[in-house]
């Protein structure tokens, strides 16, 4: 069942997704309607759970589960894949795909960079050890709070001098 994002307990497990591009006013207002419908029929072994989700910064999509009553199921979080793979298809936005870092500019834009090449962003001093990037690592909304976490404090440390 949906409940507002905000009302979801501190301990609800999150799952950040990084699109590779901002959404436009009309793919955010197509996602809230896609994910609220999902999210009030999201179940786990056709128990439903409260669920929510929110957009951050027009980019980065989160889901929020409480798992306080029952435990997302394999089953249940491949539905939810499934569903951001059908919307990333419909606004023709990398959502799903894992291998890329998400790095905010000096001037604050978000920018998405193949993980593949990320060396080569920090040897060129695109990403320095200052640089805002998404943590991977957030598993719980409180966690949230330290989504953007310093490159020098993230596994891209090791690209950096000592």
């Amino acid at each position: 069942m949906y409940v507002e994002f905000k009302d979801m307990p501190e301990d609800s497990r999150v799952w950040v997704y990084q699109a590779a591009r901002q959404f436009s006013e009309q793919e955010k207002e197509l996602i809230a309607s896609r994910l609220s419908l999902f999210c009030n029929g999201w179940n786990t072994h056709g128990n439903r759970m409260p669920t929510s989700f929110q957009i951050l910064e027009d980019q980065i999509l989160v889901l929020a589960v409480d798992e306080s009553g029952l435990g997302a199921s394999g089953c249940s979080i491949d539905s939810s894949v499934r569903t951001l793979r059908e919307l990333e298809s419909e606004i023709e936005n990398n959502i799903t795909d894992q291998g890329k870092v998400t790095f905010k500019s000096n001037s604050g834009e978000i920018n998405v960079a193949s993980a593949l090449g990320i060396k080569t962003k920090v040897t060129s001093g695109e990403i320095d050890s200052q640089t805002l990037v998404i943590n991977p690592q957030v598993q719980s909304k409180k966690e949230l709070e330290s989504v953007w976490i310093l490159a020098g404090n993230s596994w891209l440390n090791r690209y950096f001098p000592n």
